[in-house]
């Protein structure tokens, strides 16, 4: 029940799309891959872990791919608050640290290298924490459990090999 309840959440986040087209490809660990055939797209997604702190937004980490743009492994982050003009993002994923850019509430890599290494420190990194000043000047953070994080992840590559 707890599998269904997670995965059923998980749906319900997903980026934006009719609730019809949207195929499940599986739950790992509180990671969710899903596929997308009309966009077409597929990604791995997982809500940020639960905090008793003042929230503006539901808080979640994508890897999307996108076959036909020729886009994968593409991090995106919705973040908890609304960021300060000009905030400073950061990564922390296992010891690895990255800046991040974004606006309003979201966040993503700079450059694909960004990307691949974010994604790569993924696989073997047993959380991530995002943070930043919020739009009135205060430190959050955003922390994700990562066991199951890479099966999501491969579930969602392999889920877009078919949509070519």
């Amino acid at each position: 029940m707890l599998r269904f309840a997670a995965l059923l959440t998980l749906s319900c986040i997903a980026l934006a799309a009719p609730a019809a087209a949207r195929e499940s490809l599986g739950l790992y660990g509180a990671w969710g891959a899903f596929r997308d055939p009309l966009v077409p797209r597929c990604y791995a997604i997982a809500k940020a872990e639960a905090s008793a702190k003042r929230r503006d937004y539901q808080p979640y980490a994508a890897i999307g791919t996108w076959p036909k743009r020729g886009a994968r492994g593409q991090v995106h982050f919705r973040l908890s608050r609304k960021l300060a003009q000009d905030a400073r993002i950061t990564l922390r994923v296992g010891d690895h640290r990255l800046q991040l850019t974004g606006g309003g509430g979201d966040a993503w890599p700079r450059t694909d290298a960004d990307n691949a290494a974010i994604t790569a420190a993924m696989r073997s990194a047993r959380s991530m924490t995002i943070g930043a000043r919020d739009s009135r000047g205060l430190p959050f953070g955003d922390t994700y459990a990562l066991p199951g994080a890479a099966s999501a992840m491969d579930a969602a590559l392999i889920g877009c090999a078919k949509l070519r």
